[in-house]
């Protein structure tokens, strides 16, 4: 009986100390500030163009709506939305009981004013601090603001499919006000926060109707509207606003992700405002360049390989497009930005350029056939050439190149020392950490699509250092610019060295190099119109490419979430993908390959050799040198095909 007691006593206690903390922290937040969420997250995205993209354009009030919008809001967002002060215990319960249940995470149980606070930042991280923040948003909602003021605010801020705010979504979808709303079209627009782009009837119109029928009968479930009602409204033709569906980009929450990661970086820009927005963000988004990326995926890529894609302006550093994933809805997971894997040969060009500032030229030899190499202790490292092939003699470091020979890099590696491609990759801006190992060469370890891109681009521009950037300009909502991207101009390559290794990655597609086996570019000749320098890369769980010229650097990466293998097509459909890019977003360009420098000379040669080239060689290909390296005639010169000199 005592025993009884004690308990009851302590669970009293508990039960007081509870009701204390609980009304203390709502206390505390009516006695804190009032956020002005008149404004809140009126956020505005710009294009490079300075065209808008997404934004809250128009704010409605609470008055101004239809019912039907909000009765089907609550129906399926937040069915005890006027009963609750922010938080519904029993649904988290049941939510909590049924993911233990199914052992996955799938069930939420998020109200809408949790969802407004979410809104009230422009971040997405799901860190207990970040949901601690939430929380206490949630609090500060209830408390200082009425159930219909946080509906306001709430269905003017709302991801609609990449367009926020319901005035602006009915308008876009529908052309009319929210004002003017059928139960079809507002049961159709409610549907749509939960999964924007699958739910959105421009990506899905299957899947939104589904989605819609599931809104319609939470709304009869509640008593908002009757059955016969139910079946009118879900039997109504909607008639959409006429619009190109090539408009309707799927990926671009994946940019507009790496856009809001790098906001918060920016420490210029009030930490009030990135709570409560009233920001206008001029972006370096490129439609043309976004578009390029998802047709390509679309048309080349299936099962579920997945995809991370980037295109960058080499000469600044503008992020033009960018894709984290094959479809956004099922995987937010950026895979340009947040994954590192492994690059495979694609960080061979870094490590050719160190050989050419270290007295390497296009012609230097070495012997390339299955080999093992002894380092420090008696270890020993055992590289292998794609397809195990092997020419069993000494190639140029071009046709190195062209192959992508792993026995030569490797050589040329530990050649120069392991140190001087660790330096390399820091001096083109990876700062990911590398290990001075013999696989370096090879791309053994991870490294960022974003960083590697990036690096690329330094070839790209003719050796200028760039950073990697989504934002040009940021303002506030009456237009004082608070930050604004100010360029690094940092020479950190010889232009020179650069132009004769971009030649030779242009080679990954000559045909002219075709012998005992083909040049790694060349199944994707046919698809390209201009002169492209091109490296691909390709690991058992990885397959990359890289591909430039003045005006545009793409790069891709696919691979699999789990790690398994590529499977046999999935590299091939990669280097389509990569074709496809390029080719679209530069159909309208001119051909803007290098000028050639004045003490660079071009020599005819024997691809394979690198030696000059003879009336007898049924093959030569224009190789590039620094004036006084390039290959000397050491047999007779009645033979020989003159060298092609330019003048100073």
């Amino acid at each position: 009986m005592k025993k009884t007691k004690k308990i009851l006593k302590i669970f009293l206690i508990i039960f007081v100390l509870g009701i204390v903390c609980y009304g203390g922290i709502y206390l505390y937040a009516w006695m804190s500030p009032k956020l002005a969420i008149s404004s809140a997250k009126s956020y505005y995205f710009y294009d490079k163009d300075e065209n808008l993209i997404t934004g809250t354009d128009e704010w409605i009030s609470y008055e101004s709506l239809d019912e039907d919008i909000i009765n089907a809001t609550i129906a399926i967002e937040d069915r005890h939305f006027f009963d609750h002060q922010g938080f519904d215990y029993l649904r988290i319960a049941k939510a909590m009981y049924n993911n233990i249940k199914s052992g996955s995470k799938n069930e939420g149980a998020s109200t809408i004013t949790q969802q407004y606070a979410k809104n009230l930042y422009l971040d997405f991280d799901k860190t207990w601090t970040r949901k601690i923040n939430e929380a206490w948003l949630t609090v500060r909602l209830e408390t200082h603001y009425s159930k219909e003021e946080i509906l306001e605010g709430y269905l003017n801020t709302i991801n609609y499919g990449g367009i926020f705010g319901v005035e602006n979504a009915s308008k876009y979808y529908f052309g009319k006000s929210a004002t003017d709303l059928s139960l079809g079209e507002s049961a159709m627009l409610a549907g749509i926060p939960n999964r924007p782009s699958e739910f959105s009837p421009f990506v899905n119109l299957e899947a939104a109707k589904k989605r819609q029928k599931v809104v319609l009968e939470s709304m009869e479930r509640d008593g908002y509207i009757t059955k016969e009602q139910l079946e009118t409204a879900y039997n109504e033709e909607l008639v959409f606003d006429s619009k190109d569906d090539e408009n309707e980009l799927n990926s671009l929450m994946y940019f507009q992700d790496a856009v809001l990661e790098e906001l918060k970086t920016i420490k210029s820009i009030p930490s009030s405002l990135l709570q409560t927005g009233g920001l206008k963000i001029y972006t370096t988004f490129d439609y043309k360049a976004q578009e390029s990326i998802e047709k390509a995926i679309k048309n080349n890529i299936h099962n579920d390989l997945q995809i991370a894609s980037i295109v960058m302006d080499p000469n600044d550093g503008s992020v033009l497009g960018l894709v984290g994933g094959v479809d956004y809805s099922k995987s937010q997971y950026n895979r340009a930005l947040s994954s590192t894997r492994s690059v495979g040969s694609t960080i061979k060009p870094f490590l050719y350029y160190a050989a050419l500032e270290n007295n390497f030229t296009a012609s230097t030899t070495f012997t390339s056939e299955r080999t093992t190499f002894v380092f420090s202790e008696n270890q020993t490292y055992s590289p292998t050439n794609y397809g195990d092939k092997y020419p069993n003699k000494e190639i140029s470091l071009a046709t190195a190149i062209a192959y992508s020979d792993n026995i030569y890099a490797v050589k040329t590696h530990l050649f120069l020392g392991s140190e001087v491609l660790v330096d390399m990759m820091k001096r083109v801006g990876v700062k990911t950490q590398l290990d001075a190992i013999p696989s370096l060469a090879l791309g053994s370890q991870p490294i960022s699509l974003l960083e590697m891109t990036n690096a690329y681009a330094i070839l790209a521009n003719e050796g200028h250092k760039v950073e990697p950037h989504f934002i040009k300009r940021v303002e506030d909502i009456n237009g004082n610019v608070l930050y604004e991207y100010k360029g690094n101009n940092e020479t950190v390559l010889n232009k020179s060295i650069t132009y004769i290794l971009n030649e030779m990655l242009a080679n990954t597609s000559n045909p002219n190099y075709i012998d005992y086996t083909y040049p790694t570019s060349y199944v994707i000749s046919s698809k390209l119109t201009k002169k492209y320098a091109i490296k691909t890369g390709t690991t058992e769980y990885d397959h990359l490419v890289f591909g430039y010229n003045k005006d545009v650097v793409v790069g891709i990466w696919s691979g699999y979430d789990d790690n398994r293998e590529l499977e046999n097509d999935d590299p091939l459909n990669t280097k389509y993908a990569w074709a496809d890019i390029i080719e679209n977003y530069l159909k309208d360009k001119e051909d803007n390959w290098y000028t050639m420098p004045n003490n660079v000379v071009g020599v005819l040669v024997d691809p394979q050799t690198g030696k000059l080239a003879t009336k007898d060689d049924k093959k030569s290909v224009i190789q590039y040198y620094l004036k006084g390296t390039e290959p000397s005639n050491d047999y007779n010169l009645d033979d020989a095909i003159p060298t092609i000199k330019y003048e100073e």
